[in-house]
């Protein structure tokens, strides 16, 4: 795919994602709360959606705010998170973030992708994750669909998701930044799948490279 072919694509990838349901993250971006989006995005991880959004729920109804988390001891938040993946682990995380936010930002959650990535459990996906659903700031989020599908389209040529974040921060549009993490997932999830894609009926098929597919449907 080309420089020259990417709105058009863009602007097919708009009209299809409306057919599938929103990542977790994306629903809770709608709160406009960044503490939220942060929060869901850490449970996120390693996690189906439908187990996020539970477990998500559960927290966010005793702790909706840094400072009723700091307040919630790490047993309380394992009960709380379970079955999210690692949720021993998460627990501990997450009131070491809380009182991170309280000492370090007044309980704000900040806006920069540099204070974010200091941070626990903050690795460079979530910080944009926050950047552009919490904040509504430019950000390039970039996680396995995002990385496959930038790479399959023959877009970029990078190894891992943090080289596809530099690469993409160079070479796309800086009016795509805080969208393309919302196509690409939903598109990945459900049609430009890791194994087997859809390519015989991808409206995209005439600008995509193909690169890594071995079989397709």
């Amino acid at each position: 795919m080309t420089q020259a072919e990417l709105p058009r694509a863009v602007a097919i990838l708009k009209k299809m994602v409306k057919r599938w349901q929103v990542p977790v993250v994306g629903v809770y971006a709608e709160s406009n709360d960044p503490y939220i989006v942060l929060i869901s995005c850490i449970l996120s991880l390693r996690t189906r959606d439908a187990v996020t959004y539970a477990a998500s729920e559960r927290l966010f109804a005793r702790a909706s705010t840094p400072q009723k988390l700091a307040q919630l001891r790490v047993p309380e938040i394992q009960k709380l998170i379970y079955p999210v993946s690692f949720y021993r682990v998460k627990a501990r995380g997450l009131r070491l973030l809380a009182r991170q936010l309280l000492e370090r930002h007044g309980g704000k959650v900040p806006d920069t992708l540099e204070e974010l990535l200091e941070l626990q459990h903050v690795g460079r996906k979530t910080a944009n994750l926050v950047l552009t659903l919490g904040h509504r700031k430019p950000g390039v989020c970039v996680d396995t669909h995002v990385h496959r599908i930038s790479n399959r389209w023959g877009y970029v040529d990078t190894k891992d998701p943090d080289e596809t974040e530099l690469a993409l921060r160079a070479k796309l549009p800086k009016r795509y930044w805080m969208i393309y993490n919302d196509l690409l997932v939903p598109f990945g999830q459900n049609h430009c799948t890791p194994i087997s894609p859809w390519c015989s009926t991808c409206p995209l098929r005439p600008w995509c490279d193909r690169r890594g597919v071995t079989t397709s449907r």
